[in-house]
């Protein structure tokens, strides 16, 4: 039995969860997510938490049931107080745009535009930042989805490792003061070009 599995996954206040007929399905104030759970394991409601257990001692069900354990947390979490990705596009003229709502249009650098489908489960919103690089939020109840869909606009343009041009994660937080807005990027390994490496022979 895996010890993750089985620790409880408490449900806030507003939560409800219901295992029925091999589908765990999470009710929360953000909306509603359901799950197939394997036959190797069962799920229970109790005094106000998700018991996940194993149906048997092999390998396969301590891996299963830390897994499943892992996917209700994550449930649990999306509906009560939902998911968010950002990223930073860096270079002259990036930037994105939000079409309809259901389309992420993006110049990175391309002869062309790059267009996105959103899908239903998510929302997106692309804005300025104090230095004019557009900051693309990705939110949703769902953890795969938006992670997916962040690592796919990611993608279209990874920061490139000279001058660090491209799309690449953040994170906002508050200042000290709590006026403003504070972006943490994510690491890029940094090149040294031709002519800067080439300096440095003796």
């Amino acid at each position: 039995m895996s010890r993750l599995g089985k620790k409880p996954v408490q449900l806030p206040e507003k939560v409800k969860a219901e295992f029925k007929n091999g589908v765990l399905e999470v009710t929360g104030p953000l909306g509603k997510l359901s799950q197939t759970i394997d036959k190797k394991i069962a799920v229970k409601t109790d005094a106000g938490s998700l018991l996940v257990e194993a149906l048997g001692n092999s390998r396969e069900h301590n891996m299963l049931h830390g897994l499943y354990r892992g996917l209700a947390l994550n449930m649990v979490e999306g509906v009560t107080n939902g998911y968010k990705k950002e990223l930073k596009a860096i270079g002259l003229g990036y930037k994105a745009s939000i079409e309809g709502g259901k389309k992420l249009v993006l110049t990175v650098g391309f002869s062309h535009l790059v267009n996105l489908e959103i899908p239903a489960t998510v929302k997106v919103t692309a804005v300025l930042d104090a230095d004019k690089n557009t900051i693309i939020t990705v939110t949703g109840t769902d953890k795969n989805e938006v992670g997916a869909f962040a690592a796919k606009i990611k993608a279209v343009k990874p920061p490139e490792p000279y001058k660090g041009f491209g799309i690449r994660y953040t994170k906002s937080t508050a200042s000290a003061d709590g006026k403003s807005v504070v972006y943490t990027d994510e690491h890029i390994i940094r090149k040294a070009g031709k002519a800067a490496a080439g300096s440095g022979k003796k």
